[in-house]
């Protein structure tokens, strides 16, 4: 049977999105893993079942989902068929972390004008020369996004970022030696604490083991030295992957396809 997994990226010149990725998934399941960007998400057909910060969401018909930087989350098809999904990565630029807690309340956003901005932006990112226009929807975009979470944290409903204590020490660490080979019991005697102290503390904070968070950080960096054009058999050891193969099994998991699918997916719009 033909597979109908199917996965496009690319990045745009547009100043403040990282990447751009659509894909038609029938039977992927993304594991627990975290971005250190924004995602906003539109599917386009069939819906996304998903667990956010230890809480089951979902999208429904004609919802805009924003998933905030460094908060675990993982996906599967809420439908037999699969889900058709757009999806914006948006660094830190145009939204503050500081609003990561009211988009943990609320991730799901019903919002008409927004969903068709967020496609017209899609389709502007589709066309080279149509930078200044993807440029504009952007900033409408990010307005009205701002407005949303800030409506939340005014009426009280945001939570604050978790994880403080030996659990935030050791995330500090994981993302300044994310190429390295640390080990647990160097990392414990680091920060002085017992190794299963460090994992269960990280665990409970942030909702994701420390190994499953380090995988997917790599992963993300791997994306970007793939649009970059470096070839998948540079990438394995510039992202902090053993071998090829580490790379490929990990990336397949967390993407939903491999390197090299994912490589050849990577185009320029219009080009």
């Amino acid at each position: 049977m033909v597979s109908l997994e199917q996965a496009s990226a690319w990045r745009p010149p547009v100043a403040g999105v990282t990447e751009v990725f659509h894909a038609h998934f029938t039977e992927h399941a993304y594991p627990m893993h975290v971005h250190d960007t924004w995602t906003l998400l539109i599917v386009d057909d069939g819906a996304v079942r998903y667990d956010l910060a230890r809480h089951q969401r979902g999208t429904p018909s004609d919802t805009v989902s924003l998933l905030p930087p460094n908060v675990p989350h993982n996906g599967s098809p809420a439908t037999p068929h699969g889900f058709r999904k757009r999806v914006l990565y948006l660094d830190t630029t145009q939204l503050d972390e500081s609003l990561t807690g009211s988009a943990v309340d609320g991730p799901d956003l019903m919002d008409p004008v927004l969903r068709r901005r967020v496609g017209q932006l899609h389709a502007a990112l589709a066309h080279r020369g149509d930078e200044f226009e993807a440029e504009s929807r952007l900033a409408l975009i990010t307005e009205r996004l701002r407005g949303h979470l800030s409506d939340r944290e005014v009426l009280g409903r945001a939570r604050p970022t978790p994880g403080r204590g030996v659990a935030q020490q050791l995330r500090d660490l994981l993302d300044e030696r994310l190429l390295e080979a640390l080990t647990l019991d160097q990392a414990a005697c680091l920060i002085h604490a017992h190794p299963t102290h460090l994992v269960r503390a990280f665990s409970a904070a942030f909702g994701i083991a420390p190994h499953q968070y380090v995988t997917s950080r790599r992963v993300d960096l791997a994306r970007r030295l793939l649009l970059d054009g470096r070839p998948p058999g540079d990438v394995a050891g510039a992202a902090g992957f053993y071998d090829q193969s580490h790379l490929a099994r990990h990336f397949k998991r967390v993407v939903g396809v491999t390197p090299g699918r994912y490589a050849v997916s990577a185009h320029r719009p219009g080009s």
